[in-house]
């Protein structure tokens, strides 16, 4: 045998992923996988990070360098990973912010496949496309995008309230008006939804609700929350990973919902203390 050639020669198992995390990746701060892989890697989950952008920071500060990832890189990374068979036993894939409407069949393609595979894998879609204080703050053909692709292939959808109304194009300020526009979306593979900052004329003082919507009885229930006051960004995507997290260990979904409800307001409730611009994860070592 050719020394040189006995590491090659040697039969070497690939390192299995449990989930595939698919969004933003930021240089600076804490948005999208930025978020996602600690928290997911903090619950004993192997993570493959696939960026759909890559950017200095999140645009909210006065400069950002970088851009999206382009739609054939994004194909051959998730082509790679199933080549290497980092997927052989992937368990969850969670869907975040995309860079542009064209990375949306470009996933769904990979996604079909893997579910034709494995299809109980639990796939999570969280439709980053703007806020009440923004609006709209994606291409706006990103919309349409989702419902040709990636929402019918979801397992849960977790939209704020007013992406729940973007993705339908129904009113949903009330409980009932919520609810209904999230059942509109419950369909093919998609058993659940949970939508963050929801039915805001039902808000009270001081309060903020979350409102999960399924299949199966009971068809809705809204949960009420404290509002934090503070302006960090990535709260989302704290809330989508620590859900998949819980759910994959275990816990039911309205188990699941109520730990990562409190996660993220634990997490805001030291960022404000500490004054910090960016979220503060559960991981970090609070410093003075």
């Amino acid at each position: 045998m050719n020394p040189g050639s006995s590491f090659v020669d040697r039969e070497l198992h690939p390192y299995h992923v449990d989930v595939v995390s698919i969004q933003s990746q930021v240089i600076y701060g804490r948005v999208g996988n930025n978020v996602a892989v600690p928290t997911l890697r903090q619950h004993g989950l192997a993570v493959a990070a696939v960026p759909t952008v890559l950017l200095s920071n999140n645009p909210q500060y006065p400069t950002v360098h970088g851009g999206a990832v382009p739609a054939d890189w994004l194909a051959g990374f998730l082509e790679d990973l199933g080549r290497r068979g980092a997927l052989d036993k992937v368990r969850a894939v969670l869907i975040g912010y995309l860079g542009n409407a064209q990375q949306a069949p470009v996933i769904a393609r990979w996604l079909r496949e893997l579910l034709h595979r494995l299809p109980d894998t639990l796939v999570i879609v969280d439709p980053v496309i703007g806020d009440l204080d923004v609006g709209l703050y994606v291409d706006p053909d990103l919309v349409q995008a989702y419902h040709r692709t990636l929402l019918p292939l979801a397992t849960g959808l977790t939209p704020n309230g007013y992406e729940l109304s973007l993705l339908t194009g129904l009113p949903s300020d009330t409980e009932e008006a919520a609810s209904s526009a999230a059942r509109s979306l419950l369909q093919e593979r998609t058993q659940w939804l949970i939508a963050t900052s929801a039915a805001p004329l039902s808000w009270q003082a001081g309060q903020i609700n979350l409102l999960l919507t399924r299949r199966e009885t009971p068809a809705h229930t809204l949960l009420s929350h404290p509002r934090v006051d503070s302006a960090a960004k990535g709260t989302g995507d704290l809330f989508a990973a620590t859900l998949l997290a819980r759910l994959l260990l275990g816990a039911d979904l309205h188990t699941a919902v109520h730990t990562a409800s409190a996660s993220v307001l634990h997490q805001l409730e030291l960022t404000r203390q500490a004054g910090s611009q960016e979220l503060i994860l559960p991981m970090d070592p609070i410093r003075p």
